[in-house]
């Protein structure tokens, strides 16, 4: 078979929309072309083939009663064509996963773990999409997100928990020259860092401080990743969720001050469309995902604080924080 005396695509594209609609003007429409383009490209297939495939009478066309055979040929063929690309872009998106997560999860928490996944497997091809905004799954291309809300139930969608938060002091080794504060209550005279979410006063009701305030002086960071950079760098103490601060505390870039836990309205959660929790890529990710969160909770359990103070025997009940979704 000599593939170089095909005729051209277009043209056989062309052919086949007029022959079906015996008109070269609604084959145009079809096609997003103009009238005279595929006039133009019958003539040139018919010049090319050496016959006529349409009989003119004036604006009117009809098909040849070699056109009628032809044409039942080239569409069966171009069908066949359609299909094969149609299996193999199917083929194609059945390895491309896509999960979307907040950006600042996505840098401190996924990131530095992703590797072994890529690893584990190379038949997937994996998009992180790392987002502050909602994901739709009606409308965006996306498998897969990650959620951190209060929420948990999201109507029509498959949800699990995957993470619960806490938070919990932190800062440079090198902060005050490496003089530490040595219980909670030391860091009265201490700079501490602020954010719009991750509020001071719950942490000092766990911590047994009722009567310390919430800050109201220093740097007021937006961004999650911007106050862990700022601790990093020996600004003060950060009050910081484990999810982002591990992988600098496993660095030796911050060091957990107190073994005490402060509470948190949000967790993370694992959310697909139902139709798509049991296709292959998705689970092969979910088991990485949630082997990977137990590893990371067993750290965080033996990780020490640099100064072990004890939880106080008794609690009063943490204000809520606000519920607005942090970055």
């Amino acid at each position: 078979m000599d593939l170089r005396q095909l005729p051209a695509l277009n043209a056989l594209r062309a052919f086949e929309a007029a022959a079906r609609h015996e008109s070269f003007s609604r084959a145009a429409d079809e096609l997003f072309v103009t009238h005279g383009a595929v006039s133009h490209q019958i003539r040139a297939l018919e010049a090319d083939l050496g016959v006529t495939l349409f009989a003119r009478d004036g604006k009117r066309v009809r098909l040849s009663d070699i056109g009628r055979q032809y044409a039942t040929e080239v569409r069966a063929t171009l069908s066949a064509l359609a299909e094969a690309t149609r299996r193999l872009r199917s083929g194609e998106r059945d390895r491309r996963l896509v999960v979307s997560m907040l950006s600042s999860f996505s840098a401190r928490w996924v990131t530095p773990r992703i590797g072994g996944f890529i690893e584990e497997h190379p038949e997937i091809n994996l998009e992180l999409l790392s987002t502050n905004t909602l994901t739709d799954f009606t409308r965006d291309d996306v498998d897969v997100a990650i959620r951190f809300s209060s929420l948990g139930k999201y109507a029509g969608l498959h949800a699990e928990e995957l993470l619960d938060e806490v938070f919990f002091p932190a800062c440079s080794p090198n902060f005050n020259g490496g003089k530490l504060p040595r219980t909670p209550a030391d860091m009265a005279d201490v700079p501490l860092l602020r954010s719009h979410d991750e509020l001071w006063k719950p942490w000092f009701d766990a911590a047994g401080l009722v009567d310390f305030p919430e800050p109201k002086r220093g740097v007021l960071y937006e961004d999650s990743s911007n106050l862990l950079q700022a601790a990093i760098q020996g600004q003060g103490i950060a009050l910081v969720r484990r999810s982002l601060a591990m992988h600098e505390i496993v660095a030796g870039r911050l060091v957990r001050l107190f073994n005490v836990d402060g509470p948190s309205p949000w967790n993370y959660y694992f959310v697909c469309p139902p139709a798509l929790l049991g296709t292959q890529r998705v689970q092969v990710f979910r088991t990485w995902l949630f082997d990977e969160i137990a590893r990371f909770k067993q750290l965080y359990e033996c990780t020490p604080a640099a100064c072990d103070a004890p939880m106080p025997p008794s609690l009063p009940a943490a204000p809520e924080l606000r519920l607005k979704v942090p970055l």
